[in-house]
């Protein structure tokens, strides 16, 4: 089949879209507001974008707290979701009043971080601090606004729970089993399993660690 992807005009069901571009990382955002309240939501839209610095991104569909935030505030945290915390995640994408705390509804650790005033997921296993470089507003189909924009941070700060490092002094992504949105309701994880390597040609251990 083929469709007009502006027109959308798919024909099916449900927009296939996000099930095509999955299984995609889930970016769990710790941001403050100016006065100070917490807020901890699950963003579907998300990855890392460059290294040396590291930058990372994620996708709001309109003004939600965490942009608010984020701009206000020109800080934030991303908090790694995996397997054990899913139903916190899940928790945390409640449609819930202004002002409330989620990673307190959720039943989860507020702990400082190093370098920014938003709070990290204590149980969680990585967790990087971001400070915002930029917000990019996207185009809609009309070539008017989007209700999407980007929101660009620069990680300045990365913990990992010593307990996941392995002796080789790897992260041990099968060990913490990070969580995927797919489309629809699906998600889906990383286990010891399904994962597997491949040497990209030329690539030596030394390039691999710059």
């Amino acid at each position: 089949m083929y469709y007009d992807a502006v027109k959308n005009d798919h024909g099916l069901p449900h927009d296939p879209f996000k099930a095509l571009v999955a299984p995609r990382p889930i970016g769990w955002i710790t941001s403050l507001n100016e006065e100070g309240k917490i807020n901890l939501a699950p963003y579907s839209f998300f990855n890392a974008m460059a290294s040396n610095p590291h930058y990372v991104c994620f996708g709001s569909g309109g003004m939600k707290d965490s942009w608010r935030n984020i701009e206000a505030t020109g800080e934030f945290v991303c908090n790694l979701a995996t397997w054990d915390l899913r139903e916190e995640m899940n928790t945390t994408s409640a449609d819930v009043a202004h002002g409330v705390d989620e990673l307190k509804l959720a039943g989860l650790t507020a702990a400082p971080c190093k370098l920014v005033k938003p709070p990290m997921v204590a149980e969680s296993p990585a967790v990087f601090e971001c400070t915002h470089f930029q917000t990019v507003p996207l185009e809609g189909a009309d070539g008017g606004p989007h209700a999407y924009a980007i929101i660009v941070g620069k990680v300045v700060g990365i913990h990992i729970r010593d307990d996941f490092i392995t002796e080789q002094g790897l992260f041990d992504t099968a060990k913490a089993m990070p969580i995927a949105r797919g489309g629809y309701h699906d998600y889906s994880v990383v286990r010891e399993d399904n994962t597997f390597s491949m040497t990209r040609p030329g690539m030596t251990d030394a390039k691999l660690a710059e």
